[in-house]
């Protein structure tokens, strides 16, 4: 004998069926927000995808504004590193950003970690000096700083492109020191009573905690230093050292408006000046969120 199935009341199966009306009515509140940001991310992408598009195309339809190449050119990508020393611009590149990154990492850390931390007369007034270098124009200390590289013997050479930043940064140092106010101190004074030393509340408590931010300040400052063109303007001569932003200057002029007009050529060195940061973002953007819902969540 089989046996009977009891079907499901009515309104249980309409409710199953279908989705609350306050959950659609929130759906369609939401629909302009999604379409802003959908506007705003081709906004912004639309660059990019123009310059990847230009310097895939032959010399006659660089600037046909459109998005797909009619017929395609992978020998610029062949002829950037032909006529110029690419690679040792890369390398260059490479070399300055992490020492600028790292330098400013470290010194701003160890700052914002005193500020933070310790407790003295004129802390306020110390930390408000700090953050009102920041409405100094560079072109006020441009003349000053490369007197003192030149008399020191280093105007030619690519350690001005990121020693300063051995003395930190007061953007980094705010930002770093807000996340150090958010450590509970009773954690810092237990392991003073167990006997730590400053360094080792640094290094050993502050540094793991606020992970995030500090490799926040790390990829902005790689960024910065990689796309920094005035600084090498200024302290480069030789070929040689040139990186990335400075060699592609060098580009512009010989292969661009004041040039031989051979815009695909520019165009490729540009897009590898561009895909390593993007690369960069990809890679790190986890940690931007993080950072940014730890603030968030502190304030």
């Amino acid at each position: 004998m089989a046996t009977p199935t009891l079907a499901p009341p009515e309104d249980v199966r309409a409710a199953g069926s279908t989705a609350p009306p306050g959950r659609r009515r929130r759906g369609w509140r939401r629909l302009p927000f999604w379409a802003g940001l959908t506007a705003a991310s081709v906004l912004f992408l639309y660059p990019f995808l123009w310059l990847l598009s230009a310097s895939l195309k032959p010399r006659s339809q660089v600037f046909d504004n459109a998005l797909f190449p009619r017929t395609f050119a992978w020998g610029n990508f062949v002829s950037i590193w032909q006529v110029a020393p690419v690679l040792t611009w890369l390398f260059n590149s490479v070399v300055v950003a992490l020492a600028a990154a790292a330098a400013v990492t470290v010194s701003s850390a160890l700052v914002a970690f005193g500020f933070a931390y310790f407790r003295f007369p004129g802390r306020n007034v110390l930390f408000g000096l700090v953050l009102a270098t920041m409405m100094l124009p560079t072109a006020v200390t441009m003349i000053p700083v490369y007197l003192i590289w030149n008399t020191a013997g280093l105007a030619t050479t690519q350690v001005p492109l990121w020693a300063a930043n051995l003395f930190g940064s007061a953007f980094y140092i705010f930002l770093l020191r807000q996340f150090f106010l958010g450590l509970p101190r009773d954690m810092f004074e237990a392991a003073r009573i167990d006997g730590a030393s400053y360094w080792t509340l640094f290094w050993r408590i502050a540094v793991p905690l606020c992970r995030p931010a500090l490799i926040v300040t790390f990829v902005f400052e790689l960024k910065a230093s990689w796309s920094d063109l005035l600084k090498p303007l200024i302290y480069l001569r030789d070929p040689e050292l040139f990186t990335m932003p400075r060699g592609l200057k060098a580009i512009s002029d010989q292969f661009g408006q004041s040039g031989e007009q051979q815009w695909e050529i520019v165009l490729a060195g540009s897009v590898l000046t561009t895909l390593p940061m993007v690369l960069v973002f990809f890679l790190a953007q986890r940690h931007f969120v993080h950072g940014i819902a730890t603030q968030g969540r502190k304030g």
